[in-house]
């Protein structure tokens, strides 16, 4: 029993930075979704940081030394992310164009997969969401497509936004409920 309470209080701790962290997402989420345009810029950022970090790690594996031919390869591919990094931090709004095209095509290819794949399970019981789905993703594609660039400015950050919304929700919900756990646990 000695043991016990710190244990409890370490899982409480976990799961108050938990429950913070999903309010957090939350937050994050309706900000997104109510100032797509905003959240958009950010994301064009954060996106050019990444790349410009991928390339600096690219860079360091040419330290590990190896062949020739895979330390050139790796210092063509820190350059590809360092180049690709700057463009999208000098040009966002022209990446984030790009990204909303690409999205559309994605968007509408897994639209047409689900509904095949609806057709190949059709007398499974569960298959009816998977039509429906397709079609909400058909249509999804062809209204960022048809209205394409300037769905660039909503598109990725409202998407963005539900994720994280929806990211938030699900890890309050399982915050709460690892605080439920624990207060029956010491009952």
């Amino acid at each position: 029993m000695a043991t016990e309470r710190p244990v409890v209080e370490r899982a409480r701790r976990f799961t108050g930075w938990y429950i913070l962290a999903a309010v957090l997402f939350i937050l994050l989420g309706l900000f997104a979704i109510i100032e797509p345009a905003t959240a958009v810029g950010g994301i064009a950022r954060l996106l050019g940081w990444l790349l410009i970090l991928g390339g600096v790690a690219h860079f360091i594996a040419t330290l590990r030394g190896g062949s020739a031919q895979r330390v050139f390869l790796q210092i063509l591919s820190a350059i590809a992310f360092v180049l690709g990094g700057v463009y999208v931090l000098t040009h966002p709004l022209l990446a984030i164009d790009t990204l909303t095209a690409l999205l559309a095509i994605v968007i509408f290819v897994v639209g047409v997969l689900d509904i095949v794949t609806y057709f190949r399970l059709r007398r499974e019981y569960p298959s009816g969401w998977l039509l429906l789905n397709g079609i909400v993703a058909l249509l999804l594609g062809v209204l960022i497509w048809v209205h394409w660039p300037s769905s660039s400015a909503w598109a990725i950050g409202t998407l963005v936004g539900v994720n994280l919304l929806l990211t938030g929700i699900t890890r309050l919900i399982f915050g709460l409920a690892g605080r439920r756990l624990i207060k029956q646990a010491t009952a």
